[in-house]
């Protein structure tokens, strides 16, 4: 855990962050608009800057939890957000965090993992077990071919292969082509909407 903490703190300190928008995901910001329930629990882990949290804290959601491994971005963000609450603000390895939540959101977390079947199955595996009975992980996987370097972020996957991690723990409501990324990801990104099964 230490590594890779180390390692993500390191790129923040840097200011090597490629994958960060500078505001939320247009797809994620859709999602959320057309939800009715501010009080819904919801986790948004390796958050990073997670300007999706914020478009959500500012729009009334209360229950929302900010995870991420580095302590970098958490700062960022709660300097940036001086009202949220900072019991809300988590730094914690995603694999040993606990708690419930009716959503999850995923943006450019799945593809931070060495792509590892061991791993991409534990990741299922725990976003299941942190979401309540009915709960949702909704978010973006990239629909980028794996390369074999290990090194290299974002690790990226296809439609099956996501699938077949994901089928085991989650049923399918919604999978598909990203039809309004930005534009340096356009026709690189999957939406889905996955129910837990519990």
């Amino acid at each position: 855990m230490s590594t890779t903490k180390e390692y993500w703190s390191q790129r923040y300190n840097e200011n090597n962050t490629g994958w960060d928008l500078g505001a939320p995901s247009p797809p994620l910001q859709n999602y959320i608009d057309q939800l009715s329930n501010k009080k819904l629990t919801i986790l948004i882990p390796g958050a990073g800057n997670s300007y999706e949290a914020e478009y959500l804290f500012n729009n009334g959601f209360t229950n929302v939890h900010v995870l991420d491994i580095a302590n970098e971005p958490l700062k960022a963000f709660a300097e940036r957000n001086p009202n949220f609450p900072v019991e809300q603000l988590h730094e914690n390895d995603f694999f040993e965090f606990e708690g419930q939540f009716d959503l999850i959101l995923e943006q450019t977390f799945f593809c931070s993992f060495p792509p590892l079947p061991e791993t991409r199955k534990s990741y299922a595996e725990k976003m299941n077990e942190l979401l309540k009975p009915n709960g949702k992980l909704v978010g973006l996987w990239f629909d980028i071919p794996l390369t074999g370097d290990l090194e290299k972020r974002p690790f990226g996957g296809d439609m099956e292969e996501y699938l077949s991690y994901l089928s085991p723990y989650f049923e399918v409501q919604r999978f598909e082509a990203c039809y309004n990324s930005i534009p340096p990801r356009q026709g690189n990104e999957l939406f889905g909407i996955f129910k837990g099964k519990k």
